[in-house]
């Protein structure tokens, strides 16, 4: 007989225990226990840090993950989560937010196991546009990333940033980040991250048996469904006990499969409902595939990358004083600069990009047949992140930009959220903190369980 019971364990508040955090303006916030769902199987529990506006949350969430914590220091991206949660949106409204810095989460606070710690350690270090501090700038939270994955002990983790941290300027960190997250345990006692990488890296030569089994590569976006060519640098790991070994989730969309739906088949212009004349010509890139695909005869088997067109023409053309939709409001002052130019409606988007005082030159555009330009809106920009229309963002111009231009695309977080959850479905069920012995199954965790009681995460103190 199938039994379905509620979450269990104590749910006690942060105001009773000190804490002063809100989710959606309220003093209690309670972390919950694993909970027991109608499948008979545990809901698979996660931590995301540096959440942002929430897309790769969202992204996780959409593939099956309950997030016990969502942490965000920036004021606006946090008003943004409470937001949304208020509103009521899908799995925002069941998110436990944490607007905090996450340097003062104590994670020993939250019992039972933990499958997933995710997120964007800020970027701004790494950036190609920023300036390049790297490890020494005081931005830099991957330090904050690693105690998370030290002190949870998550079955895998997953990170994003950008792909300037693959440069080769920071090749050294990078190999550091990547032994660091395999021996979590390995503290940095007060070295710094040069002499701490020597030790991790005699510790590599002794053959010492690793404790995370770790990749980090880069990706386009655009591959995993994304409306955007938004390159990525992805942090994978899995805990030995989990996988034997790691691999990405294969790309499922390609700018092959676009070309032959436009030049070969052009079904995609038959969707559209477009002649000719509505066409834009043939670029030189495109000729070049298109003459690879006729040598190799065999239609493409990936999905057709998603375009501008597919993202938001569905959209009423924005005016400048009446919003006929949620945050679709044009916004003036669209120009374009050279190789800042703006992103064409049969492509995925060029990247959005964030700045602090709005939009930077030339970017956030879209420019159709005839040249005229426009900024995207903030629901198409939303839309081209992956976001839902229900999907709320406080007022504004800058703030808003700020946050889409450094959300990552829900379709990212779905595609890897949905390969970490297929290995973790099928992998022995080990937990760290003793919750239970054998399986997964609800059968046999159910008795290892059913006395158990659940405190809750809480601060470490730490303003």
């Amino acid at each position: 007989m199938k039994t379905v019971a509620a979450t269990r364990g104590h749910c006690a508040s942060f105001e009773s225990l000190g804490g002063g955090l809100s989710s959606s303006g309220s003093a209690n916030w309670p972390i919950c226990a694993r909970s027991e769902i109608a499948s008979g199987d545990f809901s698979m529990r996660s931590v995301e840090l540096f959440a942002g506006c929430g897309s790769l949350a969202f992204g996780l969430a959409e593939a099956g993950f309950e997030h016990a914590l969502v942490v965000e220091k920036d004021p606006q991206a946090s008003s943004t989560l409470a937001l949304n949660k208020d509103s009521g949106v899908r799995h925002f409204s069941k998110w436990n937010v944490a607007s905090r810095d996450v340097r003062s989460i104590d994670y020993a606070r939250i019992r039972g196991e933990i499958d997933l710690v995710s997120g964007g350690p800020p970027c701004q270090p790494f950036s190609i546009g920023g300036k390049h501090k790297g490890p020494s700038d005081t931005r830099n939270m991957w330090p904050e990333a690693i105690r998370a994955v030290r002190e949870l002990q998550p079955r895998a983790f997953v990170f994003e940033n950008v792909r300037g941290l693959l440069r080769p300027a920071f090749a050294n960190y990078l190999e550091y980040l990547r032994l660091q997250l395999t021996w979590p345990e390995i503290e940095d006692q007060g070295y710094g991250w040069r002499a701490h990488h020597r030790i991790l890296r005699r510790h590599t030569a002794s053959g010492a048996p690793p404790r995370y089994r770790v990749i980090i590569h880069g990706i386009n976006a655009a591959d995993y469904g994304a409306p955007q060519k938004r390159h990525r640098a992805i942090v994978l790991g899995f805990r030995v006990d989990v996988a034997s070994e790691v691999a990405f989730p294969k790309p499922t969309h390609s700018r092959d499969a676009l070309v032959w739906t436009q030049r070969v088949s052009t079904s995609y212009w038959d969707r559209h409902g477009l002649k000719g004349g509505a066409r834009p010509a043939m670029s030189e890139a495109d000729r070049w595939i298109l003459e690879a695909l006729a040598a190799r005869g065999v239609e493409p088997v990936e999905v057709p990358w998603m375009t501008v067109r597919d993202a938001i023409s569905d959209l009423p053309m924005p005016l400048t004083c009446t919003e006929q939709v949620a945050n679709h409001l044009l916004h003036p002052g669209a120009r374009v600069y050279k190789r800042h130019t703006g992103s064409s409606w049969d492509e995925p988007a060029k990247a959005l990009k964030a700045g602090d005082h709005g939009v930077p030159g030339g970017e956030n555009l879209i420019v159709d047949l005839h040249g005229a330009v426009r900024y995207f809106t903030i629901r198409e920009m939303a839309r081209l992140q992956g976001l839902p229309d229900d999907f709320v963002i406080g007022a504004g111009w800058k703030g808003p930009i700020k946050q889409l231009g450094n959300a990552v695309p829900v379709q990212v977080g779905q595609a890897f959220g949905r390969a970490i959850m297929s290995v973790l479905e099928h992998a022995p069920y080990n937990p760290t903190q003793g919750v239970c012995s054998s399986s997964r199954s609800k059968s046999a965790a159910l008795l290892a369980l059913r006395d158990s009681s659940w405190p809750e995460a809480t601060l470490r103190g730490v303003s």
